[in-house]
C-alpha cells in the first residue's frame, strides 16, 4: 500500500512531478517529459497559471477556436470557443451563416437578480421569528452597507432579505433567501460576504432579542452559501424565418419545419433524449463560457437545475410553425461576468471579451445563449436530414489520425480518400493499412 505524502503543497513542482513518478507513474518514462512539454515558456505567464489553483504540476491545453458570423440583434460578431469536441465550432458556425442570411438572433434579457441564502436552525414560535426577522431587516442590510458601497455605485447591491420557513422538509429548518444585482461581475466573492455578515448579524442579534426565551436565542447557523440556481436571471435567444426559407436535402420547407419540431417535442417529452439534446446545447454554451473565463460548472448546474423546474427533466429549446412561420428559442438561467475573477487574470480570457467588444455581463448573457440556440439548431437539423454521424465523424478524421500515428503524407492522402466516403474508426483503420501495404 503507498504511504500517505505529508507536506506535499509544500514541495517545489519539480519534486511533486519526481514523487509523482516514482509513486504512481513507475511504468511511464515520458510522464515527466510530456508533463513539462505543457509548461509555457514564459516564466511569468506559466507562474500565472499556477497561481489560478493548487499544487500545479502542468497546463492542460484547450483548443481556442472562433465561430464567425454571428448576427445578433443587428451586431456582426465572432464567438471565441475553447472546446475539444470535433465539430462544435463548424456547426455553430454554419448555423451562424443560415441565420445570418434569414434575420439573425434575437436575444433579450428577462432578468439579472442572482440568490444567496443563510441556512439556518431554529427551534421556537415561527411567529416570534417573523416578528424578530422584521425587526432586524434594516440591521441586516445596514450590516453589509461597507461591503456594498462600490457596486451600489454601479447600480447593484442587495435587492431583497426574505425569512423562508423550510420545516416541512426538514426539521426546525429556515433560510434567509437573499437577492442581489451584481451588475458586470458574477458576485460570487461579493454575495458570500454579504451572506456570511447577514449570518452574524441574524445570530448575533437574536440573543438580544427580548421576546425570545433562552432556547429561541440560540439560532444556529449552518451555512451561508451564493445559489448556482439562479432562475431570475434569465435570457431568452431566437430565430424564425418562413417556413418555406428552410428547405434543406431535398425536403421542403415545410417538411423540414415539421421534423424539426417533432424532434424538439420528442426533447421535450422523453428525459433519455432531452440529456443528449441539452447537452448539445451545452457544447456551445461552455465553449464560451469557458473562454471568456467564466464558470461553466456554475453554469451547467443553474441550467440542468432550470430543465427540471417544472418536476422533470426537459428539453431548454423549443420549436413551432405559425402561419407559415418557423420559430426556434431557449430561455436559459445564465450568471456571468465580465470584470473580475479570471476573465480579467487569464490573457486569453481577457482577449476573447476584447474579440467579443468588451461586452457587459448582459450582453455577454445574450451571446452564450446564441451559441447555445446555434448549436442546438446545427445538431437537430444534421439529426433530421444526414444524421449526426457524417458531418462529425468528417471533423473527427483527424483525431483518428493521430490515434492511429498517420505520418503527414497519410494524412493528406485519407483527408482526400474521405472526402467521398464515410467516416468510421474501422473504415479509417483499414484504409491506412491498405496504404501502407
Amino acid at each position: 500500500m503507498i504511504e500517505p505524502i505529508p507536506g506535499f503543497s509544500k514541495l517545489t513542482k519539480q519534486e511533486k512531478i519526481q514523487w509523482l513518478s516514482k509513486t504512481y507513474l513507475a511504468g511511464n518514462t515520458e510522464a515527466e517529459n510530456i508533463l513539462k512539454q505543457y509548461w509555457n515558456p514564459n516564466a511569468q505567464l506559466q507562474q500565472l497559471h499556477e497561481e489560478f489553483t493548487e499544487n500545479t504540476l502542468s497546463n492542460y491545453y484547450l483548443p481556442f477556436g472562433l465561430a464567425p458570423n454571428f448576427l445578433i440583434n443587428g451586431n456582426r460578431l465572432a464567438i471565441p470557443m475553447a472546446i475539444e469536441e470535433s465539430s462544435v465550432i463548424a456547426a455553430a458556425s454554419k448555423a451562424a451563416k443560415f441565420w445570418g442570411k434569414h434575420g439573425g438572433f434575437k436575444a433579450e434579457i428577462l432578468g439579472t437578480q442572482k440568490i444567496g441564502q443563510v441556512h439556518f436552525m431554529y427551534n421556537g414560535d415561527k411567529e416570534k421569528l417573523e416578528n424578530f426577522f422584521h425587526a432586524t431587516k434594516a440591521k441586516l442590510i445596514k450590516a453589509v452597507a461597507p461591503l456594498t458601497r462600490n457596486m451600489e455605485k454601479r447600480g447593484g447591491g442587495v435587492i431583497n432579505i426574505e425569512l423562508r420557513d423550510k420545516t416541512s422538509l426538514l426539521g426546525s429548518y429556515h433560510q434567509l433567501h437573499c437577492t442581489f444585482e451584481t451588475k458586470d461581475s458574477m458576485g460570487a466573492n461579493f454575495i458570500n460576504s454579504c451572506l456570511e455578515r447577514f449570518a452574524e448579524t441574524f445570530k448575533a442579534e437574536a440573543t438580544t432579542y427580548e421576546a425570545f426565551s433562552s432556547s429561541e436565542k440560540d439560532i444556529e447557523i449552518v451555512m451561508s452559501i451564493l445559489s448556482n440556481y439562479v432562475p431570475d436571471c434569465l435570457v431568452r435567444a431566437e430565430v424564425s424565418c418562413p417556413v418555406e426559407d428552410l428547405a434543406d436535402h431535398g425536403m421542403t420547407g415545410e417538411d423540414f419545419a415539421a421534423k424539426f419540431v417533432r424532434a424538439l417535442r420528442i426533447a421535450e417529452a422523453e428525459p433519455f433524449r432531452a440529456v443528449t439534446h441539452n447537452k448539445g446545447i451545452m457544447n456551445g454554451i461552455d465553449a464560451v463560457v469557458l473562454a471568456t473565463g467564466n464558470d461553466f460548472r456554475a453554469v451547467e448546474a443553474g441550467i440542468h437545475a432550470y430543465a427540471s423546474k417544472d418536476g422533470r427533466y426537459t428539453s431548454l429549446s423549443h420549436a413551432d410553425v405559425r402561419n407559415g412561420h418557423f420559430r426556434f428559442w431557449l430561455e436559459i438561467p445564465l450568471a456571468l461576468g465580465t470584470v473580475g475573477g479570471l476573465t480579467g487574470l487569464h490573457p486569453l480570457s481577457k482577449i476573447a471579451l476584447e474579440i467579443l467588444q468588451k461586452p457587459s455581463a448582459e450582453e455577454l448573457m445574450k451571446i452564450v445563449a446564441v451559441a447555445g440556440l446555434a448549436q442546438n439548431f446545427a445538431a437537430v437539423r444534421s439529426l433530421i436530414t444526414t444524421g449526426i454521424q457524417q458531418g462529425h465523424m468528417k471533423m473527427h478524421l483527424m483525431n483518428i489520425l493521430n490515434q492511429l500515428k498517420a505520418s503527414p503524407e497519410e494524412k493528406e492522402q485519407l483527408v482526400s480518400h474521405f472526402k467521398s466516403h464515410n467516416v468510421s474508426h474501422s473504415a479509417v483503420e483499414e484504409q491506412l493499412e491498405k496504404l501502407r501495404n
